[in-house]
């Protein structure tokens, strides 16, 4: 079907992000690069950069100047980080006395399922190995690992409907960046842990990317191919996999699914009361599975970012223009709509959707302040809406704050912590 409107916008080059900006310690340097760092005018059809020759450890959702920026600021007193770091410890998941419940089978979709005590432990394990770092509590590391290493030695498979491939994504990458922050503990088995992740969250993340299920390949959300894109990232990451890497990276750029970059932003929308803009995929369907595909872009943006790949600022940065739409709505504004039809099913039936879709408006989930400190701390650009949002929710709490049910899991949590610049 066709994606063009009379709002689109010719593809525009960018600098690579190895050739703009690197980040270490928390502060950013520049990095000459010479004919890497040329800007590209004319458009040309996308490629993906070679994965690095060394990837950066650790380089997930937060690398070591991160880390120590909070460490620094929290001891001190210093808020946002202080602010950040209570909500942290006041969580249930935080505290070290949390006790794994693994299991050889999950399931996500039909009947029996029991993916909530995947995800439970996952924060949990994340929050704890945050508490670590950052605090410096041996409690909470040993019960980050304790929680890691039970469940490598027990997940042997994720099952269910369609939504397996759900679960294989969004805990695939959620799973592997606490291994990322626990590498090199003591007593934590990481060669089993990468065993298990690459023997059982990557072949469903390859099999839907690949196959969507049998299904039209725009059958699916944008966030179902995006959250495996990021779990494949950032296996591609934890075990120095470059060829997964650049299967992610790749996709992102040249997809046929809803989750590569120009198909998740179809539309784009120029100067709205002095802001570019971009329409969301899942605009038209509803607010909360929208504002959860800015985490899922998110993620696999930051996470690229940490290996010297500027995803956020691909393709004259369309995403940031998804995030400030997105953001706008979300504060009760008004922004443009142009109706989105996609192929459906097994025959790609066609269906459309004519006005935006104002389920869960205003719905709170911490993905904003990765986004705001990235792209008006790090570039030091106006992200009016970005902002607005950011600082209208935070301190960021993470899984266990915004309810029970799987959406308050769908991303990690923290921000304001972590990413304060």
């Amino acid at each position: 079907m066709s994606r063009t409107s009379p709002h689109q916008h010719l593809p525009t080059g960018e600098l690579s992000r190895r050739g703009l900006l690197k980040t270490a310690g928390g502060l950013t340097a520049a990095v000459a690069l010479g004919a890497a760092s040329a800007v590209t005018t004319a458009v040309v059809a996308p490629t993906a950069d070679a994965a690095p020759a060394t990837f950066t450890h650790p380089g997930m959702l937060h690398n070591a100047g991160d880390i120590n920026r909070a460490k620094v600021r929290v001891a001190a007193g210093t808020d946002p980080w202080r602010s950040g770091w209570n909500r942290l410890t006041a969580n249930s998941h935080a505290q070290s006395t949390w006790t794994p419940r693994p299991t050889a089978t999950i399931i996500r979709g039909g009947d029996g399922q029991n993916y909530p005590q995947l995800y439970n432990d996952i924060h949990a394990a994340y929050q704890n190995a945050l508490r670590w770092h950052v605090g410096g509590t041996a409690a909470n590391g040993d019960c980050a690992v304790r929680i890691l290493n039970a469940w490598s030695s027990t997940l042997t498979s994720i099952t269910g409907n369609a939504d397996r491939f759900l679960a294989a994504g969004l805990y695939g990458w959620q799973f592997a960046n606490v291994a990322e922050l626990m590498r090199g503990y003591a007593g934590f088995d990481l060669g089993r842990f990468k065993t298990m992740m690459l023997n059982v969250f990557y072949p469903l993340n390859n099999q839907f990317l690949t196959g969507h299920n049998d299904a039209c390949i725009t059958n699916y959300w944008a966030n179902w191919d995006l959250c495996n894109m990021a779990s494949i990232m950032a296996i591609g990451i934890l075990c120095d996999d470059g060829a997964k890497y650049d299967q992610a990276v790749n996709y992102f750029k040249n997809g046929g699914g809803n989750g590569a970059i120009k198909r998740a932003v179809p539309f784009l929308y120029g100067n709205v009361e002095g802001y570019d803009l971009g329409q969301w995929q899942e605009s038209g369907r509803d607010q909360g599975h929208t504002v959860m595909g800015m985490g899922q872009m998110g993620a696999l943006c930051e996470m690229a970012w940490n290996q010297g790949e500027d995803l956020y600022s691909y393709d004259g940065r369309r995403f940031m223009k998804a995030a400030q739409y997105v953001a706008k709505y979300n504060l009760n504004m008004n922004v443009p709509y142009t109706t989105y039809t996609w192929g459906s099913g097994q025959n790609c039936a066609q269906q459309s959707q004519t006005v935006i879709g104002s389920g869960s408006r205003g719905q709170v989930r911490p993905v904003w302040a990765m986004l705001h400190y990235h792209y008006g701390r790090r570039l030091l650009l106006d992200d009016k809406y970005i902002a607005q949002m950011c600082f209208s929710v935070a301190p960021e709490g993470g899984g266990g704050d915004y309810g029970t049910t799987s959406g308050g899991f769908d991303q990690l949590g923290f921000g304001t912590l972590m990413y304060a610049k």
